[in-house]
């Protein structure tokens, strides 16, 4: 079993809902990481469908677009309590299929410890595969709470 999955979440094709899948693409190119005790996979938007490969890791980190109602660029951290407890929290419906991902993985056998970290939006109704512009700006602040938290948990 791996220590840590960090899974990106979202639609390449509608702008902004994509950022998750972008930010696992480049963090999982950097040399830094120890690829035996993490992965990298890109989970779109199957988040409801990837539950058995939960049974393989001690923790997930999830990275993926929140409307959270903020200024777009934002950055959100949310544990699995978070996500539960808090009704206002469940800010996306891909956290929402992961949570029920994970009550699956549960019934196979393995939980893992589930963690967030989300950006802000502008948009994630428009067609294209390229972030819109001030989440382009902020996004080198995504990717750096991302390694952060990575490292922490591979601690």
């Amino acid at each position: 079993m791996k220590r840590l999955l960090v899974l990106g979440v979202g639609n390449l094709l509608l702008t902004d809902d994509g950022v998750g899948v972008h930010a696992v693409q480049d963090l999982g190119r950097e040399e830094e990481w120890d690829l035996e005790k993490v992965d990298f996979m890109d989970g779109a938007t199957f988040t409801q469908d990837i539950f058995y490969i939960f049974q393989r890791y001690e923790l997930v980190l999830v990275l993926d677009t929140v409307k959270g109602g903020r200024e777009p660029g934002t950055v959100y951290r949310f544990t699995e309590e978070n996500l539960r407890d808090n009704y206002q929290q469940r800010l996306s419906l891909h956290d929402i299929d992961l949570l029920d991902s994970l009550k699956m993985a549960e019934l196979l056998g393995n939980k893992p410890q589930l963690l967030v970290i989300g950006m802000e939006p502008l948009t994630i109704s428009d067609w294209s595969m390229e972030l819109s512009a001030p989440i382009r700006e902020k996004y080198p602040k995504f990717l750096e709470a991302a390694r952060r938290e990575i490292r922490a948990l591979l601690a």
